[in-house]
């Protein structure tokens, strides 16, 4: 028993340790010479104290320390977060094409998880999640007050297993609720047809950035240019949650001949840099239309932004969603990680994308509950359609 509560011990100065490094490492500045902060810290342990010693229930001090770590992080941005090392090593996989869960992109805004964007033929989008949905219930959990990473936690599980999502959406009165079996989540980033009552005209879908789009793109265009009859694009991105930053400055390489694509800016030298196109229109200047909504976001608006500030596309539908920052995946001592915003993007114009998104040359906006894209329901592809048409 003695050997127990000196081990729990033991486990909370590291905690407390480790939690006093991290506060250093965010605000090494603020550390130095200035007394104010090792007070703010004296604070904290004064209050975890008093919660061991007071609170009316026992506490996991272990996950009080994870939620005050989580604070500092959550209080920079919507995007910073802390992932203790079990989520650490699960949040690993979702760049490599291939993880488990629902299929959703989501975010933070005012302390709320917002649906950034249900990735294409997953459990999410099959179910009816849309872009722009607020969950507010997993399961029996609640999901105000929590971390986008305890959110992500819950909507994880065992592949066959399902989950219960309660979500608000805009205009609709009461709460909906969405049961979803969780599963291998397959990310095809890649789809095309040739559209059009002539036949010519290439549609391509591009549903995520990740490690081998840009092939996928390429191929497609080289087999779609083979066909004389083509004479323009439509690229919809509408959905598309974003992704690999370096996959955006290619895809979109492949439609400018010359010119700056998109500039990160950041404290550190380092992180403040800028991407231009290499000379070659792989299609030869035929006209773009490229379809966005706002589950539209980041990679996706770094190619929309730069196409419409080159005047090489016109960008029809709904404004994006106005991510326009960096993160980095930083491992932490205790195996655990922290996905911190280290720069923001900025268009060619020199506009940030951070909280206003693309708006589009044409607005189309969504009509109909039964809108699904690239279907008969899809006002704002028939738009576009026509518009290439008439």
């Amino acid at each position: 028993m003695v050997r127990g509560t000196s081990k729990t011990k033991g486990n909370d100065m590291k905690k407390t340790i480790f939690f006093i490094l991290f506060v250093m490492y965010i605000f090494p500045s603020y550390t130095f010479g200035n007394n104010k902060l090792y007070e703010k810290i004296d604070l904290f342990s004064e209050v975890l104290e008093k919660i061991k010693e007071d609170y009316v229930d026992e506490v996991d001090q272990s996950e009080v320390m994870d939620s005050a770590i989580n604070g500092v992080l959550q209080s920079l941005d919507p995007y910073s977060a802390y992932m203790s090392p079990d989520l650490f090593k699960e949040m690993q996989t979702d760049t490599r094409g291939e993880f488990g869960g629902l299929g959703i992109e989501i975010g933070m805004e005012s302390g709320v998880v917002k649906v950034i964007a249900p990735i294409a033929d997953t459990p999410a989008e099959k179910a009816g999640i849309k872009a722009g949905d607020y969950i507010v219930k997993i399961g029996e959990n609640q999901v105000q007050g929590k971390s986008l990473m305890e959110a992500v936690k819950l909507m994880r599980g065992p592949i066959g297993t399902s989950v219960e999502l309660t979500v608000r959406r805009k205009n609709v009165k009461k709460p909906l609720e969405f049961k979803i079996v969780r599963k291998i989540i397959e990310i095809k980033s890649v789809s095309s047809e040739i559209l059009g009552k002539k036949k010519n005209l290439g549609y391509i879908r591009l549903k995520s950035f990740n490690e081998n789009s840009d092939k996928q793109f390429i191929g497609i265009i080289k087999k779609f240019e083979k066909n004389s009859k083509l004479k323009a694009y439509i690229l919809d991105l509408r959905n598309n949650p974003g992704g690999l930053l370096t996959q955006a400055i290619n895809i979109t390489d492949f439609f400018l001949d010359d010119g700056e694509i998109v500039s990160t800016k950041g404290r550190r030298s380092s992180e403040t840099r800028k991407f231009f196109a290499k000379k070659g229109d792989e299609i030869n200047g035929k006209p773009i239309i490229v379809l966005i909504n706002n589950g539209s976001a980041s990679a996706s608006e770094i190619f929309a932004g730069a196409l419409k500030d080159h005047k090489r596309a016109i960008i029809l539908g709904e404004n994006s969603y106005g991510k326009g920052s960096v993160q980095s995946i930083i491992p932490l001592r205790n195996g655990g990680g922290m996905r911190l915003t280290i720069s923001k993007y900025y268009l060619p114009s020199g506009n940030s994308i951070s909280e206003v998104g693309v708006t589009p040359d044409i607005v189309v906006e969504q009509v109909g509950d039964d809108f699904s894209i690239n279907t008969d329901s899809d006002n704002q592809l028939n738009y576009a359609l026509n518009l290439l048409t008439s």
